[in-house]
Formats: structure tokens, sequence, C-alpha cells
């Protein structure tokens, strides 16, 4: 009997310790991100108050952040006026892998331009006439290293508008800009994002980029280690569109967002519907957690996605395989595959389409102040591909809409069926990558395909296949 009599006292000990551990979790305090039905008036922020603290306040998108009582969600969440509540969502952008990048040579152009027909291998034209000029790509990421000038033009950053965003998550306050830390970057990953869509430089060696004249908006939302939350993604997006509103008003704008979390944040889809609305072109990174599936905002369906495809002849017998080895000409599916980590689409997911975030080198710092290049695998790597496009394509006709633009890549990209690849990894050696018909979206995307199928004036496009 003894044993029963534990048993009893150990369930009594639970029920007594659930019991009161209820009210602490209620009561503790957390930043939840709140979209309304109507405008913000003084009569709403005046009832809403009294289930927490208002910390920012954005009227263009109908939405507020606030600190509250984590019992009182469901209270906000109920209020006739609301439309949607939720907890502020973590947002991350580290890459998967990274390799140090030795012997780069003379190279002009990588092999992830000649996959996307950017670049012309062996020469130092592009296969393209478009080059991004008059397109202004907002990088929302972690800033730029404090040594950024020693890889990019500074007249390609667009340093009066660059900023930067903190706080958020509820426990840190408001979210609010410190304009100068965006080039203070210890992370090194939004470097590396925007070394893709400008190129690079390296010595006197000089690396093509997707959309090398295009001009930069560094726009800080993630943190030193990567991180950050979807509070300062919203605020980051709605500065952007405020630009182009406004100081930007008449220029194509793209966003990069090489980040990503579990969930669709109420607010982060305000910002984002706001930024469509006014003209941006919205590109996201798919995620990289593989069968898990996709990340937010990348999921969301106004949203361009990006997968990570990589390329069977990396890392073959070559020192510099990645700027001395030929990716055919035409581009062909059969050289490609879908990585291993590349979030797939699940239901209610849209993927659109595939680019290379595999093994792709630009400049990456260990050390503060020490110029060094890694090969970064990620869905981060892809989207920057993607959005350079992007740019290229508002750059031939500046009308283009959101719709259009995805519209375009979709039915342009490279159809890429499921299956199975035999590849070398520099970290595991020869293996082989399988994926289904969920991790490819309408396949590999290419630049001269999209332009060609980019007209000088807008026209109605419809997606290439259904969602």
């Amino acid at each position: 009997m003894k044993p029963r009599v534990l048993a009893s006292l150990w369930v009594v000990a639970v029920v007594a310790y659930a019991w009161s551990a209820a009210p602490i979790a209620q009561n503790r305090r957390i930043g939840i991100n709140v979209v309304l039905n109507t405008d913000v008036t003084p009569a709403i922020v005046a009832d809403i108050t009294a289930q927490g603290t208002i910390l920012n306040n954005y009227q263009n998108i109908r939405a507020l952040t606030m600190r509250v009582a984590e019992g009182q969600l469901a209270a906000i969440r109920a209020k006739p006026y609301v439309a949607a509540a939720n907890p502020d969502a973590e947002r991350n952008g580290a890459p998967v892998d990274t390799v140090a990048a030795t012997d780069f040579g003379a190279g002009i152009n990588t092999w992830d331009l000649d996959a996307i027909n950017v670049t012309n291998f062996g020469t130092t034209t592009r296969q393209v006439p478009q080059d991004g000029r008059g397109v202004y790509v907002a990088v929302l990421d972690t800033g730029l290293l404090d040594s950024w000038r020693q890889y990019f033009p500074e007249q390609r950053i667009a340093r009066q508008y660059a900023t930067a965003f903190s706080g958020g998550g509820g426990e840190v306050g408001n979210v609010s800009t410190v304009p100068n830390q965006w080039e203070h970057d210890q992370n090194s990953h939004g470097t590396h994002v925007t070394s893709t869509i400008l190129g690079y430089k390296l010595g006197t060696a000089a690396v093509n980029g997707v959309a090398p004249l295009a001009t930069v908006i560094p726009v800080k939302v993630l943190g030193q280690n990567g991180l950050g939350w979807s509070s300062r993604t919203a605020a980051g997006i709605v500065y952007v569109t405020n630009l182009a509103r406004g100081p930007l008003a008449g220029a194509p704008v793209v966003i990069n967002m090489s980040l990503g979390g579990p969930e669709l944040d109420a607010l982060e889809k305000a910002a984002i519907d706001y930024a469509i609305a006014n003209g941006v072109v919205v590109v996201a990174s798919a995620g990289n957690e593989g069968e898990a599936g996709m990340g937010y905002p990348g999921a969301y369906e106004p949203v361009i996605s990006a997968a990570a495809s990589g390329w069977t002849g990396e890392w073959t017998p070559n020192s510099n395989w990645w700027l001395a080895k030929d990716v055919a000409d035409p581009t062909r599916a059969s050289d490609f595959y879908i990585t291993d980590f590349s979030s797939r689409e699940k239901p209610g997911q849209d993927l659109d389409v595939a680019a290379p975030g595999s093994w792709v080198v630009g400049p990456f710092q260990e050390q503060s102040g020490k110029t060094s290049y890694f090969f970064l695998g990620g869905t981060s790597m892809a989207s920057p591909h993607v959005a350079g496009i992007a740019a290229l394509m508002l750059q031939k006709n500046p009308a283009l809409r959101q719709s259009e633009v995805e519209g375009i890549l979709e039915r342009t990209a490279i159809p890429l069926a499921a299956g199975c690849r035999n590849i070398v990894d520099p970290n595991r050696g020869p293996i082989e990558i399988c994926w289904g018909a969920d991790a490819t979206g309408a396949g590999l995307a290419t630049a001269d395909a999209a332009l060609a199928a980019t007209g000088g004036s807008a026209s109605t496009s419809t997606k290439a296949r259904s969602k």
C-alpha cells in the first residue's frame, strides 16, 4: 500500500504546484503585436491600455506593440476593434554552415551568378544588359560590418537612409531606432547577403554581383547574435515603405529578408501588406528547417520566397572550383539539387522559386576588422539572388508590381523535378541528396529568362502553378 500512498502524495504535490504556478504564468510580462480592424483612435488607446502598456503605435498599418501580462492576451483578442494579436515572434537569420574560402585568384564571376545566367563564365562581361541601376534594395538583416568600405563602393550604400532598430520582445521595451548601429555589425550575415546583390572587392579583384549598380539600404533588424523580433522586422518594413512613399517616390524599391521564424506574425503581415500595396517588392528566404516546413515571412503567400539550390559541380577536385568551373549554358536542371536543409512547403505555405544557397562565397569575418571570406550555406544566401533578379526586372520595367514580378519569376523558372543527386560535401564527403516536389517551388530562377519575359511596361501576370 505504501507505493500508492506515495503516488497519491506526488499527485497532490503536482496539483498544488500547478495551482500555485498558474497565476505566475498568467502574470508574466510579454511583448505582443496587435493589428486593428480600424484606425488607432484616442478612444481605442484609452481602452486597450487597461490591459497593458503601449510601446509603439503604427498608424500606417493600424497596429500597436504592447507589453502586457500574459493572461491579458485573450482579453485583447476579444476586443471588437482587434483583428489579430500574438506574442512578438523571434526571427533568426543565421546561415547553416561555413567553410573558409581560400585562393580567390583573379576571379570576376562565381558559380552562383553563372547558374542564374547573370554572368558569362570566363569573361568580364555580363550575360544580361541590366545591372540594377536606379533600383534600391533594402537589406533587412544584421547591418554591415565596420569594414564594409573594404568590400563595397561607398556610392552603392545609401548611408543617408541606412538605420537600425533595437528592442522588441516586450521585456526590452519599445522598438526604437539607433541610426549609427547599422554599420557596426559583428555578425557578418548582412554583409554576406549584401555581397550577393552588389558583388564585392577582394584586394584589387572585383567579384561580380546580381545587381552591381543597385543601391543597397542597410536596415539592421537582427542583433549581433543574428536574432531579432518580428516587431523589429515590421518596423523595418514600414520604414522602407515610407521611404518609397517619400524621398524615394518614383524609384523602384525591393526588400530582401534573409530571416524568419516558425509563425506568421500579425504585425509583420500588416507591414508586408502595406509595403506591397505601395509598390515595394518583398523577397524572403524560405527557411533552413527542411521537412519541418517553411519559415515566416517567407511562407506568407504574397511574399516571393526562395529555396536553396546547389550545383553538382561543387567541391570537385579544384582549389578554386567556385570561379574556375563552368556551369553549363543554358542552365540544366540535371546539374542542380535542392539542399537538405532548405525548408519544404507545407499546407498553407507558399514556396515560389529556388536559387543558389549552397556554398556561396562572400565576406564573412570571424575577427573584427580582419577581412575574410567564407562559403555559406542557407536560404539566406538564396534570397538575395532572387531579390537581385527582381531589381534587374524593375530596372527594365519600374512599373512592375509584386504579383507581376512573382508571376514572371515562376513562369520562367526551370522546373526541377523531385529526385536525388550525388554530390561532394566539404564537411561530410560524398553524399546523396534527395528532395520531393514540396521543396522546389516553380523551379530554378534565372535572370536572363525573367528579363526576357519582362516587357517595357507592366502587364498582368498569373501564377505559373496553383498554390
